[in-house]
């Protein structure tokens, strides 16, 4: 019911025509902080969508959640209410199944490996999954590889996190993911993590470098264990709505700004890991590099489970099988 109340109250912020004149305004909403990567390049795609289309489209951004979480602005999009807004991939799973393979554990080799899936014809296959679900996926952004930050006790190997409660997105792969390992998968929504942290109703979660760091959770949780278990990215996604109405040319303008601001974006991103880190360790995080193998052979029953799907089990070989 809030949800549904919270829905319909933001209809109103956002209900109008879009178009003014010869300009169509496109409305994009997002959960992130305007530091973040992803918000930077998409500053960027609004400044490049209206320089190619000679100002005939425009970008109107709405960031830190103004107009709610990952989930409430998927709702917003579905009702034709907002026109485009960024996911992530776990999220994401609930309104396209197969993108749940990205949660498997372990999935990727390295980053280059992932790049390849995601630019190649697998991940366009997975951008156009979410369709009959008035999704449709323009883009992957990169959001790094989750590991497990504590607040009491350093993770060094599966057996640490047995009997502690790991904050997870709500997503099935993650809670099977967490639960796999020996921990106790408790999904949480990000924007009531940091006092869930305090309070302890968890003990710690897991993400990636500049998420921790921005998040300011380094204050709660002194423990970052870099096992990198699984890959999720973003997905910038527009409504079809929006997509089915614009003009071919339109639909070229777009993708072509959306393509240039993930290169930035990439770029940018590979910057703030490496910044995070750096400032995590100064406020007194322990960064732990453990021993990836330890982690890796606890989760083969994941895989064995996906065998029963031929469907799925078809798309992780292909996805192993990238070269």
């Amino acid at each position: 019911m809030r949800n549904l109340i919270f829905v319909f109250s933001v209809v109103f912020v956002l209900t109008g025509c879009n178009r003014l004149s010869d300009t169509r305004t496109i409305k994009l909403a997002h959960s992130l902080d305007v530091n973040h990567s992803v918000h930077k390049a998409m500053v960027k795609m609004g400044e490049d969508l209206a320089k190619i289309s000679g100002g005939k489209m425009q970008l109107e951004i709405y960031p830190s959640q103004q107009l709610g979480t990952e989930r409430e602005c998927i709702e917003l999009l579905q009702i034709g209410s907002l026109d485009m807004t960024k996911v992530s991939v776990g999220v994401m799973e609930n309104f396209a199944p197969r993108m749940k393979v990205f949660g498997l554990p372990f999935l990727f080799r390295d980053k280059e490996h992932a790049f390849q899936v995601l630019d190649g014809p697998i991940g366009q296959e997975l951008l156009d999954e979410g369709t009959k679900y008035w999704i449709k996926g323009l883009a992957y952004y990169d959001a790094g590889s989750r590991s497990f930050y504590t607040k009491d006790k350093p993770i060094n190997s599966p057996s640490d996190l047995k009997g502690l409660k790991i904050r997870v997105m709500e997503s099935v792969t993650a809670v099977n993911m967490v639960n796999s390992l020996g921990g106790s998968a408790t999904p949480i929504s990000w924007g009531e993590l940091y006092t869930s942290l305090q309070q302890g109703v968890v003990d710690g979660a897991e993400n990636n470098p500049p998420s921790f760091y921005l998040s300011r959770h380094y204050e709660v949780c002194k423990y970052y264990t870099l096992d990198e278990h699984t890959v999720l990215p973003d997905v910038l996604i527009i409504g079809t709505h929006l997509w089915n109405d614009l003009s071919e040319q339109e639909k070229k303008w777009m993708q072509q700004a959306v393509d240039s601001s993930v290169v930035y974006q990439r770029k940018l991103w590979a910057e703030a890991e490496k910044e995070a880190l750096e400032e995590v360790q100064k406020a007194g995080v322990e960064i732990i590099y453990p021993d990836k193998t330890l982690f890796s052979n606890e989760v083969e029953d994941v895989y064995s489970d996906i065998k029963e799907n031929e469907d799925m089990y078809n798309l992780v070989q292909r996805i192993q099988n990238t070269k």
